[in-house]
């Protein structure tokens, strides 16, 4: 009976590189990538509904400068939100136009909001891991957006993106409330 107990050498040499491999692949996450102005930002894909071609926007009057409007997308109705005059990327020589908005839009839907941001080029994915992520508040407190929206930078080989958490964003942003509720 007590042999049946011990394990080979085989057995647990097995065990430690299943144990190995397992902690080496860690917990995976997907991101969609775009870039606002000349850097790359980078979203849980799990907070985008879909990629459309940008609709015609409607202005609504006394809104934030980046709040482009609303559009109707598939038959909803969603506030269109720049997200480089937002953060602030945007040169002092030049300011987007309703003729010159980007050609995509990612629509962000959750229980409380609907929104579209306007990227410029197709977004594309990206699988890391979580330990990919360096959330070093040291980093965030220097800017001047809530540190809950800024999850970290994602290091990926020599790429640096700036990992966005839309909703907490959406969330302190009144104005986008304010849209959604027309």
């Amino acid at each position: 009976m007590e042999n049946e107990e011990i394990t080979s050498i085989e057995e647990v040499q097995k065990e430690a590189a299943s144990y190995i491999e397992k902690n080496e692949a860690g917990e995976r996450m997907q991101l969609i990538i775009f870039k606002l102005g000349k850097e790359e930002y980078a979203m849980n894909i799990e907070q985008i509904k879909e990629v459309v071609l940008t609709p015609r926007i409607a202005k609504v009057p006394q809104t934030s400068s980046y709040i482009k409007g609303v559009s109707n997308i598939r038959g909803n109705i969603i506030a269109i939100m720049d997200l480089e005059e937002r953060f602030g990327l945007l040169g002092s020589e030049t300011t987007a136009t309703t003729e010159q908005l980007p050609n995509y839009t990612l629509v962000i839907e959750s229980e409380e909001y609907k929104v579209g941001i306007l990227v410029k080029e197709v977004p594309n994915t990206l699988s890391i891991k979580t330990s990919d992520i360096d959330s070093s508040s040291g980093i965030i407190r220097y800017s001047a957006l809530d540190e809950r929206c800024i999850k970290g930078i994602v290091k990926s080989g020599n790429r640096m993106i700036i990992m966005v958490d839309i909703f907490e964003l959406i969330s302190i942003d009144e104005n986008v409330k304010k849209v959604n509720t027309l």
